[in-house]
């Protein structure tokens, strides 16, 4: 069984692999449940043109097809650098037991991979955001939520 040590290691491993093999970002993640290595993911934005195809995000995905599950319950994620927004709600949503990263969201920034801004967005309100973002109140915009409501065979998350 692999350390928390060799766990980080492997994914900064992951992180300079891919560098090296110019598939995308400098981001290597891994996802772990009982000592296993359930799920690999390296940052395949530009390979995939993805802007999704974030490292966590992969290993997230690679964890939930093996698990066979939407949770990654009882799982912990290692990755090369603190998760940015997107990949904390990823995160959040996966609801593993903890994450652990080896470079900042800091450091990050300064080569290039500054996330500050979709903090800073998130925190506005709507109208007050860069991007356009406009509610748009049709008929029967309620309904999928009014469907959802009354399904008797849902299955919640």
């Amino acid at each position: 069984m692999l350390t928390d040590i060799k766990f980080m290691e492997k994914a900064i491993q992951i992180a300079c692999e891919n560098v090296s093999n110019n598939q995308g970002g400098p981001f290597g993640a891994l996802v772990i449940k009982d000592g296993i290595v359930i799920g690999v993911g390296k940052n395949e934005v530009t390979a995939k043109n993805d802007p999704t195809a974030h490292a966590e995000v992969q290993a997230i995905r690679a964890a939930c097809d093996y698990l066979q599950h939407f949770q990654l319950t009882g799982c912990e994620i290692y990755t090369s650098c603190e998760p940015c927004p997107m990949c904390i709600g990823a995160i959040y949503w996966a609801r593993p037991k903890a994450v652990y990263f080896a470079s900042t969201k800091e450091e990050a920034a300064k080569i290039g991979f500054d996330d500050y801004f979709i903090y800073d967005e998130i925190a506005l309100p709507i109208e007050s955001r860069n991007m356009k973002m406009k509610r748009l109140k049709i008929k029967n915009y309620a309904l999928p939520f009014k469907m959802w409501e009354k399904a008797k065979d849902k299955k919640e998350y």
